[in-house]
């Protein structure tokens, strides 16, 4: 038996040595931002991805490029003291189009590091992406892919993997997954506060997902699940993050046509940025908008989401759970004709300190409840301060959703109204001012 395992792993280790490596530099990539090394870069990973696959490897140095295309079976390994820079000119993106139908492919896209339809393929290595962002003029409202690049795109992908990695200054989104089956991100290190719509991370109609042990800092959203085509997100696991945001932490939604089902977040810290050097969107205290946000507005489900053990300092409305009907479609003459539906979500095990004066809300449409929704274990200690507040009349049904969207609400802790079935086990909510407003307000609950 020894003699045996001592062959195997022999031939282990002669495999791993002969892996099929392509160092950037042998094709022509320069350490020289001065100087481009897209067709370099690309001339690498075509070389690999027709070999059968292997590793690209970027060495330590300082690399620019425009957009790179990846392949199948190929690894994108950044070293140590690797830093590859996003072009700040817009002539060296090429113009990418999907033929997987959403929301946001009707168009051509740019992006710096691009993929579609591929399987097998990893970005890893202790090196750093920076896409220098900043350089990106914001020039109309819905102009993220189109002027402003973001930084990963993978569609309709199977078997990917972002590992390990640093990356910084989108120029709008910083990783769109969008239809993907069997993506693995973790350890990834992100920092994105340099433009409009600087999201961390956005999963996009995807199955089977694992995020893990992700840091990350964003002025928009943080970790984001989307649905911006019949394709639900499902079958996700996040856990073990921690999380700054000028917006909302942690958010299902806004983009809700297919919708989540099978959502399970854990044992994450969301807390301040330690850089307010600048702010785009969010909250005008840059205390962040949300921890939790659950949202549906243009049909869609939500059921089966678990969030448990989460810390918090610092968020304007700690958990907003919105059922509304703005009803977009993500295309053109494919309407929404019905109201989506929220069911089956448990919050457990929730500190929140610092937070502002705004409160929780819970809330669905009339005759479209939200339904079956388990919060436990929940403490929040609110900045207070409040006399009694009105309840608001506008149901805002077609609204963009937003945990401020009313304003400071009627109770200091949870506003809940036009649910069914609504359980709360040990929640307590302190005032650091006195504040004159209930804990919980009730309207049209059973």
């Amino acid at each position: 038996m020894r003699k045996f395992i001592l062959v195997l792993l022999g031939f282990v280790g002669a495999f791993s040595l002969n892996a099929a490596e392509y160092n950037i530099v042998n094709f022509g990539a320069v350490s020289d931002t001065t100087m481009l090394s897209t067709r370099a870069i690309q001339q690498a990973i075509d070389a690999c991805a027709e070999a059968g696959g292997g590793r690209v490897v970027v060495p330590a140095g300082r690399y620019k490029t425009g957009t790179l295309v990846l392949r199948s079976h190929v690894d994108f390994h950044l070293e140590a003291g690797a830093v590859l820079y996003g072009s700040t000119n817009l002539e060296d993106y090429r113009q990418m189009k999907s033929d997987y139908l959403s929301l946001r492919t009707q168009t051509s896209t740019i992006q710096l590091i691009y993929a579609d339809g591929v399987n097998d393929v990893s970005i890893s290595g202790l090196g750093t992406i920076d896409g220098r962002g900043a350089a990106f003029k914001k020039l109309s409202w819905n102009d993220e892919g189109i002027t402003r690049p973001h930084l990963l795109r993978f569609i309709q992908s199977q078997d990917i993997s972002v590992q390990d990695i640093a990356l910084r200054n989108s120029g709008c989104w910083m990783q769109h997954y969008l239809a993907c089956d069997r993506v693995q991100i973790r350890g990834v290190k992100i920092f994105n506060r340099n433009n409009y719509n600087n999201d961390a991370l956005d999963l996009d109609g995807c199955h089977d997902v694992t995020v893990s042990d992700v840091i990350a800092d964003s002025d928009d959203d943080g970790i984001t699940l989307k649905s911006t085509s019949p394709r639900l997100c499902e079958n996700v696991v996040i856990q073990n993050c921690i999380i700054s945001s000028h917006c909302n932490a942690i958010k299902l939604g806004t983009e809700t046509n297919g919708g989540f089902r099978n959502i399970n977040i854990s044992n994450c810290v969301v807390k301040p940025s330690a850089d307010q050097s600048s702010q785009f969107f969010g909250d005008p205290s840059k205390r962040g908008t949300s921890v939790i946000s659950l949202e549906i507005t243009d049909g869609g489900v939500l059921e089966n989401v678990h969030v448990a053990n989460i810390v918090a300092e610092g968020t304007e409305s700690p958990i907003f759970i919105r059922l509304g009907n703005r009803a977009r479609g993500y295309a053109e003459g494919i309407p929404v004709e019905q109201v989506g539906s929220i069911r089956g979500i448990h919050l457990s095990n929730i500190a929140v300190s610092n937070a502002g004066r705004t409160g929780c809300s819970i809330t669905g449409l009339p005759g479209h409840p939200v339904e079956d929704i388990w919060l436990s274990d929940i403490t929040i200690r609110q900045q207070g301060g409040c006399q009694q507040v009105a309840v608001p009349e506008d149901e805002k049904e077609k609204d963009y959703p937003e945990a401020t969207m009313w304003g400071v609400l009627p109770a200091k802790g949870f506003f809940v109204r036009h649910a069914r079935h609504v359980t709360f086990r040990h929640v307590e909510v302190t005032d650091i001012e006195p504040d004159e407003r209930p804990v919980f307000m009730q309207i049209d609950v059973e």
